[in-house]
């Protein structure tokens, strides 16, 4: 795997919609040092998940495509956002790839299993990122921590954690789902669900946003 091999395979997920994100941030993309860093950031994943299982998906191109990708056509439909909470993040998907293509954004990646928040602490080192890991749960942050916007993918007991998730929102919430299962996605009142955007390729995978009314 090189950068560029990365950059092909992650053409299909990088075309930022027409008003998503602000022209300044777009025109400071630095795509070269994204899929450089995107690279490392493979490499620890390869290193990292024999011993603890940070991902059932194990082939260098499909980490790409279905990590990075997805979590990339997420953060292109940002738009503007000046804090993020990536709740239950795992490996950090989908809140490093978009630390990585909206440095603009304060990132905090919420992992409560201990070695997957230290992996997290390794890639944050090893990508010189300015984001913040809060190694555990959500519910135990000062209740007055809130965020422009929260992000969620697969996590534990999803429809608690949307829940949770709308409260500590100002603006959206954004959810990495599928089409056929919108009833978990129940936040909490205030909040008005739009229609699911498709992922790009194969996956069957969609994108909730949740707008504060």
């Amino acid at each position: 795997m090189t950068p560029d091999t990365i950059s092909k395979l992650l053409e299909p997920y990088t075309c930022v919609p027409s008003g998503q994100v602000e022209e300044p941030a777009v025109g400071e993309i630095d795509w070269p040092i994204i899929h450089d860093k995107l690279l490392i950031y493979l490499e620890l994943i390869l290193k990292w998940n024999g011993r603890i299982n940070l991902t059932a998906i194990r082939t260098p191109e499909e980490i790409v495509l279905r990590h990075f990708g997805e979590s990339l056509f997420v953060g292109g439909h940002l738009g503007a956002c000046g804090t993020l909470l990536d709740f239950g993040s795992g490996a950090g998907f989908p809140g490093v790839p978009i630390q990585l293509l909206r440095p603009d954004v304060q990132v905090t990646l919420a992992e409560s299993h201990i070695k997957k928040a230290a992996f997290l602490n390794e890639v944050v080192r090893s990508l010189d990122l300015p984001t913040e890991v809060w190694a555990g749960r959500v519910e135990t942050m000062p209740a007055e921590r809130r965020f422009d916007v929260v992000t969620l993918r697969a996590v534990d007991h999803m429809e608690l954690a949307a829940g949770e998730a709308g409260q500590r929102a100002r603006d959206r919430v954004m959810i990495m789902g599928t089409r056929g299962r919108a009833e978990y996605l129940g936040l909490a009142e205030g909040f008005r669900m739009e229609e699911p955007v498709a992922m790009p390729g194969l996956s069957e995978g969609v994108l909730w946003i949740a707008q504060r009314c």
